[in-house]
C-alpha cells in the first residue's frame, strides 16, 4: 500500500459507517407508513430499531473473531453486500416477521462493519495522522445519526418506505464496490480477546464514560425514534415533518464539529452543555403547539445530539488511550445496545402514554448523564 491512497480510503470507511448506520435508522423517520403497510401499531413498528441495534450490539465483539484470518478488505465488501441484501429484503417485506428478519441481517453487517473499522486509521495513514483519519471515520457514525433519519423520511414521502430501503441498499452495493476498489489488502491481525474488555471494565473512566453514553444514547433514542407520531399530534404533515427533520440534520452536523473542538478542551464540560440542550429541546417540543416553536426545539436537538458521538469517542481515547481499539468496541456495543433500549422503552411509554410522555421519558434518562458523571470518574 502506498500512503498516498490513505485518504480515499479513509474516506471510504467513513462512508461505509455512515451507511449502515443510517440503514439502521431509517425506519425511524417511517414508523407510521410500516406500521400501516405491515399491520402493526407504531409501537410495534419501533422494535425494528430495537431488533437492529440489539443484534449489532452483540455481533459487534463476536464477528471479527467468527472472521478469522479473512482479508479485511475483503471481510468489509462481503459485509457491505449483506448490507445491501438485508435491506432490499425489508424493501419487500410482506409480512412484519419478513422485516424483522431483514433487521437482524442488518445488526449483523452493523456489528461486523463498526467493529473491523474501528481500528483501520492506524493501518491507512501515517503516525502523524492517525488521530484525524480515526475522527473522520467516526465522524460518519454522526453524520448518520443526524440526516439518516431526515433522508429515509423525504424519500418516503417522495416515492413510498419501500423504495426508501431500495436506495440505501443501492447505496450499500456502491459502498462496497467502492471499497474493492479503493482499500489496500488488509490482512487479518490478532484482534484483542476477552481479557483486553474486561481489563477496560476495571478502568473506572472507561465505566463512567460507557454509563453516560448509554444514558444519553437511551433517553434521545427513547425520544426521538418516535418524533414523528409527536409531530403528527400537532397536526404537522408528512412534508413538513420532513422539512423539520432535515432542519434538525443540518444542526446535528454543526453539532458534531463544534462539540469535537469543545471536547478536545474539556470533555466532561461538553457532555453537561449536550445534556443541557437535550433535555430543553425534548421539553421545549413537548410543549411545542405550533410547527416554529417545534423546528427551534429540533434545531436545538440536533445541536444537542449530534455532539454525543464525537465527544464520546474523545471521551474513550483520553480514558483508555493505550487501549483505543478495545474502547472503540466496547463503545459500539454500548452505543447499540442503548439504541435498542430507548426504542424499546419508548415504544412501551408510546403505546402505553402517548406520544408526549416518551419527550418527559427521554428528559429524565438524559438528565442521568450528569448524575452518573457526578458520581463517577469523569476523564480529565
Amino acid at each position: 500500500m502506498t500512503r498516498t491512497t490513505g485518504w480515499p480510503a479513509v474516506i471510504v470507511v467513513a462512508t461505509g459507517i455512515f451507511t449502515v448506520v443510517t440503514a439502521e435508522m431509517l425506519p425511524v423517520g417511517l414508523l407510521t407508513p410500516i406500521a400501516a403497510a405491515l399491520a402493526v401499531s407504531e409501537g410495534v413498528a419501533g422494535q425494528t430499531l430495537t431488533i437492529t441495534g440489539v443484534v449489532a450490539a452483540v455481533s459487534a465483539p463476536l464477528v471479527v473473531p467468527a472472521l478469522g484470518r479473512l482479508d479485511r478488505r475483503t471481510a468489509l465488501v462481503a459485509l457491505m453486500g449483506l448490507l445491501a441484501l438485508a435491506n432490499l429484503l425489508a424493501a419487500w417485506s410482506p409480512t412484519f416477521a419478513v422485516m424483522i428478519v431483514a433487521r437482524v441481517v442488518v445488526g449483523i453487517a452493523m456489528g461486523g462493519v463498526w467493529s473491523v473499522a474501528a481500528g483501520l486509521a492506524v493501518r491507512l495513514v501515517q503516525a502523524g495522522s492517525v488521530g484525524r483519519a480515526t475522527a473522520t471515520i467516526f465522524s460518519g457514525i454522526a453524520v448518520a445519526s443526524v440526516l439518516g433519519v431526515p433522508a429515509g423520511t423525504f424519500l418516503g414521502a417522495i416515492a413510498g418506505w419501500r423504495a426508501a430501503f431500495v436506495v440505501v441498499a443501492t447505496v450499500s452495493a456502491a459502498v462496497a464496490l467502492a471499497m474493492a476498489v479503493l482499500l489496500p489488502r488488509l490482512p487479518a491481525e490478532r484482534a484483542a480477546g476477552l481479557s483486553g474488555i474486561t481489563a477496560l471494565l476495571r478502568n473506572p473512566r472507561v465505566v463512567t464514560g460507557l454509563v453516560v453514553v448509554a444514558l444519553l444514547v437511551i433517553g434521545h433514542f427513547g425520544a426521538y425514534t418516535y418524533v414523528r407520531p409527536v409531530l403528527e399530534a400537532r397536526a404537522i404533515d408528512a412534508p413538513l415533518i420532513g422539512t423539520l427533520l432535515l432542519v434538525y440534520g443540518v444542526a446535528g452536523v454543526a453539532g458534531n464539529f463544534v462539540s469535537g473542538t469543545a471536547a478536545a478542551r474539556s470533555v466532561r464540560r461538553t457532555v453537561l452543555v449536550l445534556a443541557g440542550l437535550l433535555v430543553a429541546a425534548v421539553l421545549l417540543l413537548a410543549l411545542a403547539p405550533s410547527a416554529p416553536l417545534a423546528a427551534v426545539a429540533l434545531v436545538v436537538w440536533g445541536l444537542g445530539y449530534g455532539g454525543v458521538s464525537v465527544t464520546a469517542q474523545t471521551w474513550m481515547t483520553v480514558a483508555a488511550p493505550d487501549a483505543r481499539e478495545t474502547a472503540s468496541s466496547l463503545f459500539a456495543g454500548v452505543f447499540n445496545g442503548a439504541i435498542a433500549l430507548g426504542a424499546v422503552g419508548g415504544g412501551l411509554v408510546v403505546d402505553g402514554f402517548g406520544p408526549t410522555a416518551v419527550l418527559a421519558w427521554g428528559a429524565v434518562l438524559v438528565l442521568g448523564a450528569p448524575a452518573a458523571m457526578a458520581l463517577g470518574r469523569p476523564v480529565r
